[in-house]
């Protein structure tokens, strides 16, 4: 989770919906349904770019690793609190993968 003050979210959020409505504007005009990716990627990508060269001026390795683990953050917790509880909701509705729910089994009886 990102932790940001209150007073800096109200800074960035104005910036932050009017690129993800441009985003969703945009891939809305493509025929691929996850054309919003190519663009998400992009702006993501072009802005941790210019945030680095903005504050720092130049790549150094922590600002690699920096950057780097911010993206694999996001990642996570996007996977956290938005895919797994659609990956649980989905199995409740469709049923486990046979050899997941065997493992599952396995893995409370050896307790």
């Amino acid at each position: 989770m990102p932790y940001v003050k209150p007073e800096f979210r109200a800074v960035l959020d104005p910036a932050i919906g009017a690129l993800a409505d441009r985003i969703a504007q945009l891939a809305g005009e493509m025929p691929e349904e996850t054309a919003f990716a190519g663009l998400l990627n992009y702006a993501c990508t072009c802005l941790a770019m210019r945030v680095l060269e903005s504050r720092f001026g130049r790549i150094r390795y922590g600002t690699i690793a920096t950057i780097t683990g911010v993206f694999k953050n996001v990642a996570d917790e996007f996977y956290r609190r938005v895919a797994a509880p659609y990956e649980d909701r989905q199995i409740e509705a469709n049923g486990d993968v046979a050899q997941f729910e065997a493992a599952a089994k396995r893995l409370r009886e050896t307790r």
